[in-house]
């Protein structure tokens, strides 16, 4: 028996693409392995961060028949009152049938109101710094994962594709067990399918 056969036996070789550098460089191959593995798990729930909408545009193509959810910034994000999905973005994406959520960040809010009028950092954004050792894509994935569920767009009692990423696109995609925030350590990581080495 070959050391691969020796793996397979106890446990699961899943193939996981670990790119060069972060950015939306990445975006094509995240989908694509994305969409192989929820194809041959049949997993009904997939996730994905877009800002301007372009990336959930085209994550519309490929996950046709599944709930697909794409998760916006929370307007005010970047200036008062400012959304940053575009309009033409976002009604590509609900003509396909697609679900869009805006709403506070799970690792933000509050929390960032205090850093900003006093200086300190609260437990969210702590969490979401130590989430970012293992990269920005890998806290987005999460992050969005616990904005979904608490949406109740997304079920915390099965498995869901979240795919996140660094500053624009996709290079991140983890399959993962949702958690609603105030369960936040309940929630469990499966499988990481796509990540950035350098970041």
């Amino acid at each position: 028996m070959d050391d691969r056969t020796a793996r397979e036996k106890n446990g699961t070789v899943v193939p996981c693409v670990y790119f060069e550098n972060p950015g939306k460089e990445n975006t094509q191959q995240t989908l694509q392995m994305a969409s192989q593995r929820v194809k041959e798990l049949d997993i009904s729930n997939v996730i994905v961060a877009s800002t301007s909408g372009k990336t959930g545009s085209l994550a519309t193509q490929f996950f046709p028949g599944r709930n697909l959810v794409i998760v916006s910034h929370s307007t005010g994000f970047l200036k008062p009152d400012f959304q940053q999905l575009l309009p033409e973005h976002k009604r590509q994406i609900e003509e396909a049938g697609t679900k869009v959520l805006t709403c506070q960040h799970a690792l933000g809010g509050v929390g960032r109101a205090v850093r900003k009028k006093l200086g300190t950092y609260e437990l969210e954004e702590i969490i979401a710094f130590t989430l970012r050792v293992f990269g920005q894509g890998t806290k987005v994935a999460i992050e969005i994962a616990l904005m979904a569920a608490d949406a109740g767009l997304i079920s915390t009692m099965e498995p869901c594709m979240s795919i996140g990423g660094t500053d624009q696109g996709a290079d991140t995609a983890i399959l993962l067990i949702p958690a609603h925030v105030q369960n936040f350590f309940d929630l469990r990581v499966l499988e990481i399918l796509a990540k950035p080495r350098l970041y």
